[in-house]
């Protein structure tokens, strides 16, 4: 049985369309098409793919390293869906090996559970970083990689690691190739990268960041970095965390006409919803603080804002237009992560996912069919 409804404007994720009726059947686009409402069909203003968070690390009330299990898992992705997130990678940060399977393990239950859901996977954000980079990240688990951790990570991830965050000058050669031979994507971050590690682990195959600017070699005119290094590099795309915390807008906008198309958003939320003002887990800590988590070193410890946060931001600070805002949000990190092929965008064949949002940009849903 196939369902009809009518959207004034459609976010296609290449386009914008206007009064148009999507037509949607056994959970899927069947067509769209230019139209007028029928009596009694239900009617949006706004609609766009559902809206995709590669980088989240906890819902409203837990953090995914510290409960590596479903209960998580499942608030992450009801708090996301809840300000109109449909698609999440739940993030699990640097910590000890037997954690990371566990959290492997319980995303893989979750998803076999829960087939239909917007879980699509998990990013493993560790924990062969660079220390010098580390962050939030504790320095007792930031550790080099080991052929044996490397293959036990990659075999027991199979089909669950989506996205995995290195700093590729902690690898030797042979390890990065093992990684980009896996299947995993993998994204340069946490990194002291110099602008020619860099762009060596650009041409080896990187071709993604983690949270452009921070915790990575900064741009300088003697020394350009990992961040010189993705300005240099059309291909690779970099996501950001607008939220005027985490990089200066200023920066944001710099970085939006440098990086142009391959440049999307994350929300990097350590908890939604701000109901959480103080977290500890082992040594890792973090205090609600003006808007902003932080942790007891002074450094940030993880965004409060939501994806639908970040649109609105993108616009209304940076004044990236409304259509190019949502590609930022759906069709681009799914291009980022290989998937575009199955979300991220309104046409047949594609899921029946979507998010509606007003105009002011205040109010983001997932509409689901």
């Amino acid at each position: 049985m196939s369902t009809k409804f009518f959207a004034e404007r459609v976010f296609t994720g290449k386009e914008v369309l206007f009064n148009q009726i999507i037509v949607v059947e056994n959970g899927q686009v069947r067509s769209v098409e230019s139209g007028t409402p029928k009596t009694g069909m239900p009617q949006v203003t706004n609609l766009a793919p559902g809206l995709f968070d590669s980088h989240i690390n906890g819902g409203e009330q837990f953090y995914f390293t510290e409960r590596a299990d479903e209960e998580t898992i499942d608030d992450i992705y009801q708090a996301s869906v809840a300000t109109g997130t449909a698609y999440v990678l739940p993030t699990l940060i640097t910590s000890p090996h037997d954690n990371i399977l566990k959290g492997i393990e319980a995303t893989r239950s979750y998803m076999n559970k829960n087939a239909n859901s917007g879980v699509l996977g998990m990013h493993l954000e560790g924990p062969f970083l660079n220390p010098i980079k580390r962050g939030a990240h504790l320095t007792e688990f930031v550790r080099k990689p080991t052929d044996a951790e490397l293959e036990e990570i990659i075999h027991y991830g199979k089909g669950v690691i989506r996205l995995m965050t290195i700093a590729p000058e902690m690898f030797t050669e042979d390890q990065l190739q093992m990684l980009l031979e896996s299947g995993i994507t993998i994204s340069a971050g946490h990194s002291n990268a110099t602008y020619a590690e860099a762009m060596t682990a650009f041409d080896r195959g990187i071709q993604l960041v983690t949270h452009l600017y921070n915790a990575m070699s900064a741009f300088g005119h003697r020394a350009p970095g990992l961040v010189g290094a993705t300005f240099d590099t059309e291909s690779v795309y970099a996501p950001i965390i607008i939220d005027g915390v985490h990089c200066d807008f200023g920066a944001a906008s710099v970085a939006y006409k440098i990086k142009k198309d391959k440049l999307f958003l994350i929300s990097d939320a350590l908890f939604l919803g701000q109901k959480v003002t103080e977290f500890k887990w082992g040594e890792f800590d973090a205090n609600l603080k003006d808007g902003k988590y932080v942790n007891s070193d002074g450094n940030l410890a993880g965004a409060t804002i939501s994806l639908g946060d970040a649109v609105r931001n993108a616009v209304e600070i940076i004044g990236i237009p409304v259509q190019e805002a949502i590609e930022m949000a759906t069709i681009r990190p799914a291009a980022a992560l290989g998937i575009e092929d199955k979300i991220g965008s309104i046409a047949a064949g594609y899921p029946a996912v979507f998010t509606t949002f007003d105009d002011n940009l205040e109010t983001f849903e997932v509409l689901r069919y």
